[in-house]
């Protein structure tokens, strides 16, 4: 069952723009990553939630999309998020929030796939917009934002050939995402 989870979680770029997504649904999904472990148990981290059309709007136009696929500027109207959830790092209660990113992003996505919708972490952001037009106080650290929606888009797992790793979309649109063998990761001592 967690497998099948972890297949389904996938960066999903592409969604039914139409199927909107409530704030206590966005609320079930940041408690997930409340309930998560916390380095030093700091729990410094913050979830600004945007579902409303035109903030969703807004956001949008601060982020960068797949930065492999250089002839795609991002999903069209109608494939967009219909959410986000802003990461923030709370400086005055922690200051170091990579490890704890990680833990609440997965925990955050691997919950959107259990209730039947997909998402994507962005990490290229433009911060002080975002900080602009979402009043985004200083002392939270923006860290990064969670695209969520109802995927549309086929993603498949292939493995790596010749060393590339770069995902890629073929002619039917499908987005192709090469891992490497778990033989050429692990490593026995």
């Amino acid at each position: 069952m967690f497998k099948s989870l972890i297949l389904k979680n996938r960066s999903y770029r592409r969604f039914n723009e139409s199927v909107r997504i409530s704030t206590e649904e966005l609320k079930d999904l940041v408690e997930f990553a409340r309930l998560s472990p916390s380095s030093r148990n700091q729990q410094a981290l913050k979830f600004a939630l945007v579902n409303e059309v035109s903030k969703c709007d807004d956001l949008y136009e601060s982020l960068a999309w797949a930065g492999y696929l250089k002839d795609w500027k991002g999903p069209e109207k109608g494939e967009r998020p219909s959410a986000y959830i802003i990461v923030l790092g709370d400086k005055e209660l922690g200051t170091q929030f990579s490890t704890d990113l990680g833990i609440a992003a997965q925990s955050i996505l691997l919950g959107a796939v259990e209730c039947g919708l997909g998402g994507c972490m962005i990490g290229s952001i433009q911060r002080e917009k975002i900080r602009e037009r979402f009043s985004i106080p200083t002392e939270q650290e923006i860290l990064l934002v969670i695209a969520l929606g109802e995927p549309v888009e086929q993603i498949v797992i292939d493995e790596v050939n010749n060393g590339e790793i770069k995902y890629w979309r073929d002619e039917k649109g499908v987005h192709h995402v090469p891992k490497r063998k778990a033989c050429e990761i692990t490593i026995i001592i």
